[in-house]
């Protein structure tokens, strides 16, 4: 199974980036836009001068508990640059998402409650709430982390979609709030 095959088996469709866009991000932002893989993980990240961004975080089944998702937060964590990610709300139907929060969580990240993440995807046309967690060697504040997501949705999550996918997604104001209230 290739890489692809096992993000598009773990993640949701409405989260997921063509095969395509993956690769023309490899290929023509190949200096930000990275993959580390290995036989038990597949993970996608940006590298920017002031943070990174996990773009996927894939763990195999049977890997999972021994400390290869540590090990790959470590190596990012090393480089001391706030790490930010989207993972889905926690919801009782689907017990992976309290672990996958939990260990999150364990790996010292914070929930960005001041984040709203709204998105429409255009796979499926249904919209899409995701949470917003990061992880920051500074203490950065939730503000600052809000323009760095926005900065990757930009440059990242839209980058050539009218040629992708036929279709722009929404603009990054209608995808991305932040309640200055929660902050």
């Amino acid at each position: 199974m290739n890489w692809y095959e096992k993000l598009n088996q773990y993640f949701p469709i409405e989260e997921m980036k063509s095969k395509e866009h993956i690769e023309l991000l490899l290929k023509e932002k190949g200096d930000i836009y990275h993959k580390d893989e290995g036989p038990n993980h597949v993970m996608m990240y940006v590298e920017m001068d002031d943070f990174i961004f996990i773009d996927y975080l894939f763990v195999s089944k049977n890997a999972r508990g021994q400390g290869l998702g540590k090990k790959l937060l470590d190596n990012l964590k090393a480089k001391q640059k706030p790490i930010i990610l989207e993972v889905e709300p926690v919801t009782y139907e689907d017990t992976d998402t309290k672990k996958r929060f939990n260990f999150y969580e364990r790996e010292g990240f914070h929930h960005a409650k001041s984040i709203g993440y709204r998105r429409r995807s255009l796979a499926t046309k249904e919209i899409t709430d995701l949470e917003i967690l990061y992880w920051s060697p500074e203490n950065d504040d939730e503000e600052t982390i809000y323009e760095k997501m926005k900065e990757t949705y930009e440059t990242i999550h839209t980058y050539k979609d009218k040629q992708l996918y036929g279709e722009a997604y929404q603009k990054v104001d209608e995808v991305l709030s932040f309640d200055e209230e929660h902050s």
